[in-house]
């Protein structure tokens, strides 16, 4: 039997690789298990070609002015469920970088600052180790399989 493993929850995905400089630094250069993301000392993430993300999340619109933020927010978020950096440390300024990215993209002051409060009080678990997106497999013969 064939069998394939995937995640759900993401709607997007690059079609070029994207690269920006950010304040967060590692003190070691950083790459995620799926190659698809990796963080310099110097601060430049890097989401490559095929990265996929779910987007802005919560009771939000998916505007033109979020993608930007949302992506660079999604890529650090994982970077910290797979505990490339600590959750507790990276955490608020991810916030806040998303909240700076949105403004830079046009969204107004109120909204990007509703987006951080929301982040603040309800993202904690999305950068939490433990909840690292489950693989499935299918079909479901395959899930005894190893």
């Amino acid at each position: 039997m064939e069998c394939i493993s995937y995640k759900k929850g993401y709607k997007y995905q690059l079609v070029e690789a994207y690269s920006v400089e950010i304040p967060i630094t590692p003190e070691a250069d950083i790459s995620s298990p799926s190659e698809f993301i990796t963080l310099t000392t110097n601060g430049l993430l890097t989401m490559e070609k095929g990265y996929a993300w779910d987007g802005p999340s919560g009771p939000t619109i998916d505007s033109r002015n979020f993608m930007r933020g949302s992506l660079v927010h999604d890529a650090l978020y994982q970077l910290m469920r797979e505990e490339l950096l600590d959750n507790v440390a990276t955490r608020g300024p991810a916030d806040r970088l998303l909240q700076k990215i949105c403004k830079e993209d046009g969204m107004s002051s109120i909204r990007a600052w509703w987006v951080y409060k929301g982040l603040r009080i309800g993202g904690d678990p999305a950068s939490d180790p433990d909840n690292k997106r489950p693989v499935t497999k299918a079909p479901k013969e395959c899930e005894q399989s190893t």
